[in-house]
């Protein structure tokens, strides 16, 4: 069994792996900057010392900012994931990123071809990247450019009682298409990647095989929508390259019911969409 630190354990993505993780085979040590429940290891990785906290064989960053002012503190979790690893001995660290660092071009998008984010948070987790390998020394850095998690997104994980979501249209009448997986199915490839023997490479996406439309996932979830017209600067899909994925751990074609179907084990699905 591998004992795993897991950086921003509190986070909506640390709460899917607290839920479906037991019984994985991993030994997880879970962080939080606050009100850390019992067993759990407190600790700000941005302002304190890594812990005494015994070894462990691999750190999983999820910690990070999606938005606002302070989306360079990425690259300063990343490093504080660098220091935990060496301090307690880790061979392996596992940062999360985001298949937002290809930008606007539909794909397949492979981890060898071109990175040109469209936004700041897309630029924010490729400089992470970047400032990490530069930083890693002797550990094996495994950058995970994940894709959309149902519940952690912003569709589903956006919904709301009584508010009803809005959806860019193109001109051809569709809606956004992309890269998936399920709350329980990433639980598990995460597992797997964390006690995995083979070495894992430098940059590694994410996702189940296939794209999904959002409207197709709002249909699955029982939720009306309105549409509104998609702008210039939308893009319509977004494909991955997942051969590196696949050979490592196979993952089944993504569907919107099998998704929705795992959002609903999930937490944040009873607490924000009590009336859907």
């Amino acid at each position: 069994m591998k004992r795993v630190l897991v950086m921003g354990a509190s986070g909506r993505v640390g709460a899917y792996l607290r839920q479906f993780w037991p019984g994985t085979g991993v030994d997880p040590l879970w962080q939080f900057r606050a009100d850390a429940p019992d067993g759990a290891l407190l600790w700000n990785p941005l302002s304190d010392a890594v812990p005494e906290c015994g070894p462990v064989d691999a750190v999983l960053c999820l910690a990070g900012v999606t938005t606002g002012k302070d989306l360079g503190l990425n690259t300063d979790l990343a490093l504080a994931a660098l220091r935990a690893a060496q301090r307690l001995g880790a061979g392996r660290v596992l940062l999360a990123s985001s298949v937002a660092v290809y930008g606007a071009d539909p794909g397949p998008h492979s981890e060898q071809g071109p990175c040109l984010p469209a936004n700041d948070y897309g630029r924010a987790k490729l400089a992470m990247e970047q400032v990490a390998r530069e930083n890693a020394g002797g550990l094996e850095l495994c950058a995970l450019r994940i894709g959309n998690i149902a519940g952690a997104d912003a569709l589903l994980g956006g919904l709301r009682a009584g508010v009803k979501p809005r959806l860019h249209r193109f001109p051809d009448g569709s809606a956004p298409r992309r890269a998936y997986l399920g709350p329980e199915t990433l639980a598990r490839i995460l597992s797997h990647l964390v006690c995995c023997q083979t070495a894992l490479p430098s940059v590694l996406n994410i996702a189940q095989p296939g794209l999904v439309g959002m409207d197709a996932l709002l249909r699955a979830a029982g939720q009306n929508w309105d549409w509104v017209t998609a702008p210039d600067t939308a893009v319509p899909e977004l494909r991955l390259n997942l051969a590196r994925q696949q050979s490592l751990y196979p993952l089944p074609e993504a569907t919107p019911e099998a998704l929705v179907a795992e959002w609903r084990l999930t937490w944040a699905a009873t607490r924000r969409t009590d009336s859907i």
